[in-house]
């Protein structure tokens, strides 16, 4: 058998192969949908979650995700901000945590959505978000111009990973 017959038999088997993984993929992406809704449709069973197992947050209709945060033992309602280079605390959200706003040297200049203004670094001694907890948080105090506390990349950086779905936000301490 020629050198030039072996190519155009090798070469009409991969087209042959080409057109049937083609057809397969064409045949899965058309069972998708179907697929889909069995699994939308099966039974939800209710595991407890072992210690480090994911936690997550779930998107709330404006399309955020917030979450409800214990900080050193105290409730804090934080908007989940992979923007934010670090946890941002509004100066009222410091206060409910006993942090001493008026001793803070408000010596860094940050950009808010709001613009320009002045943060306060501190240290959180632990932050616990839908049951993943990091201890010994970079954090700052914002003097002003924020209007909720923010849960930025000093928190969210040190977890093993985060993913955002459309229905949550998925975290692995």
């Amino acid at each position: 058998m020629s050198n030039a017959l072996k190519f155009a038999l090798v070469t009409g088997l991969a087209c042959v192969s080409a057109v049937a993984w083609s057809e397969a993929l064409v045949t899965l992406a058309q069972r998708a949908p179907a697929l889909r809704a069995a699994v939308a449709t099966a039974p939800e069973v209710s595991v407890p979650a072992a210690p480090s197992a994911a936690a997550t947050i779930p998107k709330s209709a404006d399309g955020h995700y917030w979450a409800e945060g214990q900080v050193d033992g105290k409730s804090v309602r934080f908007l989940v901000d992979t923007g934010a280079s670090a946890v941002a605390l509004t100066p009222a959200d410091a206060h409910h945590l006993g942090i001493d706003t008026s001793g803070l040297k408000f010596s860094y200049k940050v950009v808010t959505a709001s613009g320009e203004a002045h943060a306060a670094a501190v240290k959180l001694g632990s932050v616990t978000v839908a049951g993943a907890r990091l201890d010994n948080v970079d954090a700052l105090v914002i003097d002003k111009g924020l209007d909720t506390s923010l849960l930025g990349m000093s928190y969210l950086g040190r977890l093993a990973s985060f993913q955002a779905t459309r229905e949550a936000l998925v975290l692995r301490p």
